[in-house]
């Protein structure tokens, strides 16, 4: 691995940190605003409630999710797929906040990713013990566009891997602010979270709340 400086992200100083080809860990990229998003974060929930979704196997996740953009994933008996309308509420999913699309932006541009233009914002609130198994971002039509990851509050172990699921991933702290990006040859890699550590962020309290920014459409 390799860290490098810059000067120009949208909150100051940042460390970005080469994890993999076509990967990057951008150290506090989004630290300088992470705090003031808690009540647009609110304010989204309150529209599209955090759900426990259930897999097509009949098995309810233990990470509790929701979405804003135009297009919003989910799972359940059908499968997985990307959906125009909350399937709960029967309406559209609230709009991405713009300062949430521009943040992502820049982080993809910082990791490489020119023109990253978001339509779909996945929002994943771990409680203590809650976790995301190794898997595949898959539900996309375009692979040529990244995956922006931004984490809130509590911090997490991430854990990437390779393009097959039996490769040993790595195991990398993320605290709050940090943003990963993945793309190119890195787009198809095998991710997930290893079970979340309790403890009390100042800010977003005893959970870890993470954003995904993607291109679906």
């Amino acid at each position: 691995m390799t860290i490098d400086l810059f000067d120009d992200a949208p909150n100051g100083q940042a460390a970005l940190e080469k994890i993999a080809p076509g990967a990057v860990l951008l150290h506090g990229f989004a630290a300088g605003s992470a705090d003031s998003w808690l009540t647009t974060f609110n304010e989204i929930t309150a529209l599209a409630g955090l759900r426990q979704m259930v897999t097509p196997g009949g098995h309810a996740m233990s990470v509790a999710m929701s979405n804003c953009g135009l297009l919003g994933w989910v799972c359940d008996a059908r499968g997985y797929r990307y959906v125009p309308q909350d399937p709960e509420s029967g309406k559209p999913w609230p709009a991405m906040p713009g300062k949430w699309r521009d943040l992502a932006a820049q982080a993809a541009a910082q990791a490489g990713y020119a023109n990253f233009k978001p339509d779909a914002c996945l929002i994943n609130a771990y409680a203590p013990g809650a976790k995301m198994g190794l898997h595949q971002d898959r539900d996309e039509q375009d692979f040529a566009q990244p995956i922006v990851s931004v984490s809130l509050g509590l911090p997490a172990v991430f854990l990437f891997g390779g393009d097959k699921r039996n490769q040993k991933p790595q195991r990398l702290r993320l605290a709050h602010g940090d943003v990963v990006v993945w793309g190119g040859p890195a787009r198809l890699a095998f991710h997930g979270v290893a079970p979340l550590a309790d403890g009390l962020h100042s800010v977003w309290g005893r959970r870890r709340v993470n954003l995904t920014f993607r291109c679906a459409a």
